[in-house]
């Protein structure tokens, strides 16, 4: 009961010295819409999508291709046919999903190549936002794009090592 009475009263002292802080809000979005190499990057990268795309949607389309031929064929064939046109058919189907996985999945190549292309001009953005903020004494910078998110926040106001202290946790 004593814990939650202090957690209670650590929040509504920290509500309280929330609203007395300087903050700004943007939105990164609308931000990097409007510069010139985010959206050449942008449009690289679903060049590139695309085309991985359309290998992807090729590769499928012989898979079909091959699943009917085999529902035509399977009833003339031999039991050693049959189970090597499956086999074939697996084969292929796991070819295409490791395809999809290398070129779209976590940390695949869509997302290597977003790496190289995006996230410098991000790194950009966000030196502005933090050089902005220290410049006009902010102590939060909030983006609007995605939901509420915290891009920038003056590390005074961290009070994580008081928590741990509260908590009894030792560094």
């Amino acid at each position: 009961m004593k814990k939650v009475l202090l957690a209670t009263l650590f929040i509504i002292g920290a509500a309280c010295g929330v609203q007395a802080q300087k903050y700004a809000i943007i939105d990164t979005k609308y931000i990097l819409g409007k510069m010139p190499e985010y959206v050449d990057a942008d449009k690289k990268l679903q060049q590139i999508s695309d085309q991985w795309q359309k290998e992807i949607d090729n590769m499928q389309t012989q898979l079909n291709e091959m699943y009917k031929n085999y529902d035509a064929e399977q009833y003339m064939l031999s039991d050693d046919l049959k189970k090597k046109r499956e086999d074939e058919l697996f084969n292929k189907e796991k070819e295409l999903r490791d395809l999809q996985k290398r070129r779209f999945g976590y940390q695949g190549d869509l997302f290597t190549e977003r790496e190289k292309l995006v996230k410098p001009i991000q790194d950009k953005v966000y030196n502005a936002v933090q050089k902005m903020a220290v410049a006009h004494g902010y102590d939060f910078v909030l983006d609007k794009s995605e939901g509420i998110t915290i891009i920038f926040a003056d590390p005074k106001l961290d009070r994580s090592n008081d928590i741990l202290i509260e908590l009894g946790v030792k560094d």
